[in-house]
């Protein structure tokens, strides 16, 4: 009897080991949520928030309105290239592949468009979402 009891606790006192080193096995590599903000290569959301970080990292402006809309007023230095011209994929193509970019356009529809195609070909580009969140994170206008 003595040894059916000394098995049951060894077995017991396995079982609580593996458990525990089951547990604390399961990091972050193995599928753990980690909060978002603790990825230094996340993404600012598009916005004010990328517009901010786009300056901060002196990206090349690019935006997407029409000529008309970038005539009424830019950010300065901006880059045009009109996102509803047919001749816009050529465009994005030609941009220097090893440069990173900010997206913006009126208010921020055609920018997520134009930063989804633009990520789909290589490029580095955030999404600045309209004139007016880039203006509010400090970039001069023309």
């Amino acid at each position: 009897m003595f040894r059916t009891r000394r098995t049951y606790a060894t077995a017991s006192l396995l079982a609580v080991v593996v458990l525990l080193v089951a547990l604390t096995s399961c990091g972050s590599e193995a599928g753990g949520a980690e909060p978002a903000t603790t990825d230094p290569t996340a993404t600012p959301a598009p916005g004010k928030e990328a517009a901010a970080a786009a300056k901060a990292e002196g990206r090349t402006v690019i935006d997407v309105r029409t000529p008309e809309e970038y005539d009424a007023g830019h950010v300065e230095g901006a880059t045009l290239v009109n996102f509803q011209d047919p001749g816009f994929a050529d465009a994005i193509a030609a941009l220097d592949p090893d440069g990173s970019y900010v997206v913006y356009c009126r208010s921020g529809n055609r920018s997520a468009q134009a930063a989804k195609q633009m990520t789909a070909i290589g490029l580095d580009v955030i999404d600045g979402g309209g004139l007016p969140d880039m203006v509010d994170a400090g970039w001069p206008t023309a």
